[in-house]
């Protein structure tokens, strides 16, 4: 399994259209309201690495609102 966050900028008149839209993502699995440079942090997991970019870029920054992303590719994790 991978995993990737997104950074989100969004559009202030779209901020909650978006969110919603991101909870609609199966493959989003947290989604999280911010304060500073970026609006949201999202959670995506999918299969493999290549699906992650298919993902922010087919199904997240087409999203009306959504201006700006950096996404964020983890290895694994650190714990137990």
């Amino acid at each position: 399994m991978a995993i990737g966050f997104a950074l989100l900028s969004i559009s202030p008149l779209h901020e909650k259209t978006v969110y919603e839209k991101l909870t609609h993502i199966s493959e989003i699995v947290e989604v999280h309201p911010l304060f500073g440079e970026f609006d949201i942090l999202v959670k995506i997991e999918t299969s493999d690495i290549d699906s992650i970019g298919s993902i922010v870029i087919n199904k997240i920054r087409s999203i009306q609102g959504v201006m700006d992303s950096k996404t964020l590719i983890g290895t694994k994790s650190l714990s137990g």
